[in-house]
């Protein structure tokens, strides 16, 4: 595996021609490799290369070989599951523990999909005598996939297993911090001599330039992005005047609902680990914890407490709490945000500081947690994505669903309750794509996920994952002279 992030078009590594860009280890601040950055004409190639691939070879219509195919990359990736995991420690500065079940989840999902792929059936109807209608489920063509730094391994493999699955052709835009990631995953389909040339491709870029090009293509027939939402809001303008296919998993403002009834030890407990994932880097992380107004000084005092506790660290050392933020200038963004924290209508119960010694050359920055009454303020209604999490107070149910769904957000949220009625009732009220009762952040190969509103439209995992790289076709034939 070259250091450098080269692109990959109608089946070989193109030379690295032009500028080259440099990562850092999120971590020390030292160089962690190189990218070759990506133009329009690198798109245009790629394109043009899953274009061909699609119609001339046949790809499309060999269900068992495409199985075969993607059951051989999970093997291969359980063969890399070490070299992937140090990589993505290295280049976006996770936990090797998140590392390592970050490409755990990727294997599943290679595998679930490998057995859909044998599994797409249309029907036929008999509409009157002698008349047939069979309506056949194909490949939406040329689909292409924008995959963000935060989890390039999972975020990657849960488009590229079942666009691959439904007989599609991919171009995939890595995030160029963590391409190298990608390009080692990537790798793992690349060797199989059975996928024809142009089945996938991969181009990289630092700005904007290469996602404009796939965008305006009107050989593209679908886009699965995985962002912010300001990002997929212009995806969204750009395809418009194709109608491309989207599928689109945006920003994320999850909210965890805890009652008076719940066990306050275990609710901390699952709380910090699904707001401090990732180092808060995840849109469905827990971003805002409303309790209720009985347990509502306990609980605060209980998670101050044991957030206080968590010790930013380098990923690869067992006794970090926590990963850095995946440079320094978001870290800064952090520490102001906290800093600034009053005239946002909030209180700071903890305020994470950044480490002095040698972490201090990296992006690190304890966890925080500000106290919120006012649903206006930019605290509760915007996106934060760092190790900040909101805490608000709230009086009955109908008010913490209220609170709950007061953001444009609706991609995740939790109840936390010993009651299990409650938890469904309450569960069923949240505009939110996924609800966890108990638990946060609990995510399958085998189960939907996906938002509402400003968090998006369209679903990963589970079957209904292949149905954005899938169209249905009615072929209508009659018996009758």
């Amino acid at each position: 595996m070259t250091k450098v992030a080269q692109h990959y078009i109608d089946g070989a590594w193109m030379p690295a021609r032009g500028a080259i860009g440099t990562t850092l280890n999120p971590a020390t601040g030292e160089p962690a490799g190189e990218f070759v950055e990506g133009t329009a004409a690198d798109a245009q190639a790629a394109i043009a290369a899953a274009t061909r691939a699609f119609h001339a070879t046949s790809w499309k219509h060999d269900a068992r070989l495409r199985s075969e195919v993607l059951l051989a990359v999970a093997t291969r990736l359980e063969e890399r599951r070490e070299q992937v995991a140090h990589l993505l420690v290295a280049q976006n500065g996770k936990l090797l523990r998140e590392a390592l079940g970050e490409v755990g989840a990727a294997i599943s999902e290679l595998r679930y999909y490998a057995g859909l792929a044998r599994n797409l059936f249309g029907r036929v109807v008999e509409i009157e005598p002698g008349c047939f209608s069979t309506l056949h489920r194909e490949a939406a063509g040329v689909a292409v996939i924008i995959v963000p730094w935060n989890a390039p391994v999972t975020l990657l493999v849960r488009s590229l297993g079942p666009a691959l699955a439904a007989g599609c052709t991919v171009v995939v835009k890595p995030a160029h911090q963590t391409a190298l990631v990608s390009n080692l995953v990537l790798e793992t389909v690349l060797c199989d001599p059975r996928v024809p040339a142009g089945v996938v491709n991969t181009v990289t870029e630092s700005g904007a330039e290469v996602a404009r090009a796939l965008c305006e293509s009107p050989d593209v027939g679908v886009i699965s992005f995985t962002g912010s939402t300001a990002v997929g809001k212009a995806i969204a303008r750009a395809t418009a005047g194709n109608l491309t296919r989207l599928s689109l998993e945006l920003g994320g403002k999850a909210a965890g609902l805890v009652f008076g009834d719940c066990d306050i030890a275990a609710t901390v407990r699952g709380m910090l680990a699904g707001g401090l994932i990732l180092s808060g880097q995840q849109c469905t992380a827990l971003a805002r914890v409303l309790v209720h107004e009985s347990v509502y000084d306990r609980f605060a005092a209980e998670l101050s407490e044991a957030m206080s506790r968590v010790q930013p660290g380098p990923g690869m050392d067992p006794a970090s709490g926590m990963g850095p933020l995946i440079d320094v200038a978001n870290r800064e963004r952090i520490r102001a945000l906290v800093e600034g924290a009053a005239d946002a209508s909030g209180k700071v119960l903890v305020h994470g500081q950044v480490p002095g010694g040698a972490l201090a050359r990296g992006a690190f920055i304890a966890p925080s947690l500000i106290a919120v009454d006012d649903l206006a303020s930019p605290l509760v209604q915007n996106e934060l994505f760092g190790p900040v999490m909101v805490i608000e107070r709230f009086k009955d149910e109908d008010d913490a669903v209220m609170r709950a769904n007061a953001t444009r957000y609706g991609l995740a949220a939790s109840v936390w309750t010993g009651d299990a009625g409650k938890a469904r009732r309450v569960a069923s009220r949240l505009r939110s794509g996924s609800v966890w009762i108990n638990a946060h952040n609990k995510l399958f190969a085998e189960i939907e996920t996906g938002g509402e509103r400003d968090s998006g439209y369209g679903r990963l995992h589970g079957v209904e994952g292949m149905n954005d790289f899938l169209v249905t076709k009615h072929v209508y034939q009659s018996h009758i002279a």
